[in-house]
């Protein structure tokens, strides 16, 4: 068997708990190098004296003799009262601690320090118990949208805790996910940071560093995407907003894309009506009537000023006019005139 040491660490989020007083911790997932996934719950105080102890221990990469060779990440001191929000505030920072943990020398990132304080210990199998007067309240942490396990959620069922699918899963009060937002057709930039082929009819394939837009941010792990006039379903944890970090995004991915729900076989609903969710027809004619508006409006108008093809308004053209023909002489008036004529003009004479 070979050394134990850990893979990766994730912050999932915090907890509110009431006993024996009001107090947070956090929520870490592990992976060890046995793919074992295992998930921890510390309080900020035993992270920051973890810490310390860290930097006693490597004192030269803690920046103690020089602060220029310092590479253990900083950690602000827990304050005297911590509430909610400053338990919100502080995963980020416990995200980046995290992940420059995992990225230091193994001497540091595989040390027994280290791997003690994020074995599983028994209160982190402990799970509330019925007779709490007051259970406590989790808060999963969002990430942009979406997580690097988007479409899969991390549940928990009387005594087992683990990853759930999305899409086998609806809400107790109503089959609609209301959090869901409303399409955005105008869509969003994003970059394909792992190739998919499609398997249905309804999803698009794209192959790494493709551009497209999101259009439709769903919850169950699959967003609509528009490759130029084309939409359909793509694995949104498999997408990366334009212009950040790709490779940081690819190491993250831990999971494969979730199953859609079209694709469960024999999926019932605990409400009498059934999900309302779009076609793919009804995205691509929105979707096309948005981008034709769009276009017309980029349009520049005949009238606008400096336009090549500007041209005179016609209220202001003016008419041609008729040709004026020359004045017949007095013999070619008098040889086509009529009896009566000739005869005015020989008496005026």
């Amino acid at each position: 068997m070979g050394d134990t040491f850990i893979r990766h660490i994730a912050l999932l989020g915090f907890e509110k708990r009431f006993v024996p007083s009001q107090h947070y911790v956090y929520m870490f997932l592990v992976k060890w190098q046995d793919l074992s996934e295992k998930v921890v719950y510390r309080r900020f105080t035993e992270i920051y004296e973890f810490h310390k102890t860290l930097k006693e221990m490597f004192p030269i990469e803690a920046g103690a003799i020089n602060p220029e060779n310092r590479i253990i990440p900083h950690l602000p001191a827990p304050r005297w009262f911590d509430g909610q929000r400053a338990a919100e505030n502080r995963q980020g920072t416990l995200t980046e601690y995290c992940s420059t943990l995992m990225s230091l020398p193994t001497k540091i990132s595989r040390c027994p320090h280290l791997l003690d304080f994020f074995k599983v210990r028994p209160d982190d199998l402990k799970l509330p118990t019925d007779n709490q007067t007051k259970k406590p309240e989790t808060y999963l942490l969002p990430k942009d949208g979406k997580s690097t396990a988007a479409g899969w959620w991390f549940c928990q069922m009387k005594a087992k805790r683990g990853w759930i699918p999305a899409s086998f899963l609806e809400p107790l009060d109503s089959p609609d996910e209301t959090e869901d937002p409303e399409p955005n057709y105008a869509g969003e930039p994003y970059v394909a940071i792992k190739a998919y082929a499609a398997v249905e009819e309804d999803e698009v394939s794209l192959l790494v560093g493709e551009a497209v837009e999101v259009i439709h941010k769903l919850l169950d792990g699959w967003w609509v995407i528009r490759k130029d006039d084309v939409t359909g379903y793509f694995p949104s944890m498999y997408l990366q907003k334009s212009g950040q970090d790709v490779s940081q995004a690819q190491r993250q991915i831990k999971r494969g894309a979730p199953p859609r729900r079209s694709s469960i076989r024999n999926a019932h609903s605990i409400h009498q009506r059934s999900r309302k969710r779009l076609s793919q027809d009804a995205y691509r004619r929105n979707s096309v009537r948005f981008l034709q508006q769009r276009r017309r409006q980029a349009r520049p108008s005949p009238q606008s000023p400096g336009s090549p093809l500007e041209e005179e308004p016609q209220t202001q053209r003016s008419k041609p006019q008729p040709a004026v023909p020359p004045r017949p002489s007095a013999d070619l008036i008098l040889n086509r005139c009529s009896e009566s004529t000739r005869r005015k003009l020989a008496s005026a004479v």
